[in-house]
């Protein structure tokens, strides 16, 4: 578990050391062997014990194998000179995963690429609970995205009682992959600040496929509301020409009057009339 702590000042030392270091060099001088070898000796082994610490950056003090604690606290200080100091940042960081190809709920393949936004929480566990904090990120997050996947389907073509998909359900998603990730990177002392989907397609082997389904999916949706358009606009038109006797029709002459107005209504190009010069009757 980590444990903050607050090393020795920086510069009292400083001061001891430069103290040790004129009393060697008077004890040469003055021909006091003993002491210069003292003095000298010890003012060498104090300087490895000197460090500086900038804002968002923070030292783990490990003593032969022991973890003695993390100094967090910015400036110049001095600690046991044969600890090792270990420097670790704790400002926010992010990467891009390049897109992955995984499989959707039903198994389509896609390719997704996310964003994480992250910072090393807890020293002891990023130092200690795994090797390399940095690569865990990574992996972690890939193995993260591929379980998020598997729970939508990118489309809901096939899946029908989804109400939430990769491509419209952008809120819930990105909120399934944070927490995804962020269980799996708390082991690592690891916290994640926001994690979201950046790239988000078919795989390259499907993709024109399911282009021409989409296509296919919007042409049928626009004949759908043209058709009922239509519909209403000849019911419409008949029911007036009757109320303001303009012409009865008998039943075959109004099915192809029906008909001749469904075409023109619904074609997608432009009506061609012809005009018939004799009697309605001919």
């Amino acid at each position: 578990m980590e444990k903050i702590i607050t090393p020795s000042s920086g510069y009292a030392m400083l001061g001891n050391t430069v103290l040790l270091a004129a009393a060697a060099v008077a004890s040469f001088i003055y021909k006091i062997p003993p002491t210069a070898v003292i003095c000298t000796i010890g003012a060498i082994l104090m300087l490895p014990g000197f460090f500086t610490l900038q804002p968002n950056k923070a030292v783990v003090l490990i003593l032969f194998g022991a973890y003695k604690g993390t100094v967090k606290d910015n400036g110049f200080f001095w600690v046991n000179p044969f600890m090792i100091k270990q420097k670790i940042s704790l400002r926010v960081r992010n990467f891009e995963n390049k897109p992955l190809k995984v499989n959707d709920k039903i198994g389509n393949p896609v390719m997704v690429g996310t964003i994480v936004v992250w910072q090393v929480e807890d020293t002891f566990r990023a130092t200690f609970e795994v090797e390399d904090y940095e690569n865990f990120v990574h992996l972690q997050t890939d193995a993260a995205v591929r379980k998020m996947a598997g729970k939508y389907p990118y489309d809901d073509f096939e899946a029908e009682d989804a109400e939430v998909t990769l491509r419209s359900g952008v809120e819930e998603v990105n909120h399934s992959l944070e927490e995804e990730i962020a269980d799996r990177l708390q082991h690592a002392g690891i916290k994640v600040i926001e994690a979201r989907i950046s790239h988000l397609a078919y795989s390259s082997e499907i993709a024109s496929a399911m282009l021409q389904r989409q296509q296919a999916t919007a042409i049928v949706a626009a004949r759908r509301k043209i058709v009922d358009g239509a519909v209403g606009m000849v019911e419409m038109a008949l029911e007036d020409l009757k109320l303001k006797g303009i012409i009865d029709f008998e039943e075959d002459k109004k099915a192809a009057m029906v008909s001749n107005l469904m075409v023109v209504l619904c074609s997608d190009r432009s009506a061609s009339p012809v005009l018939n010069v004799g009697t309605l009757n001919t």
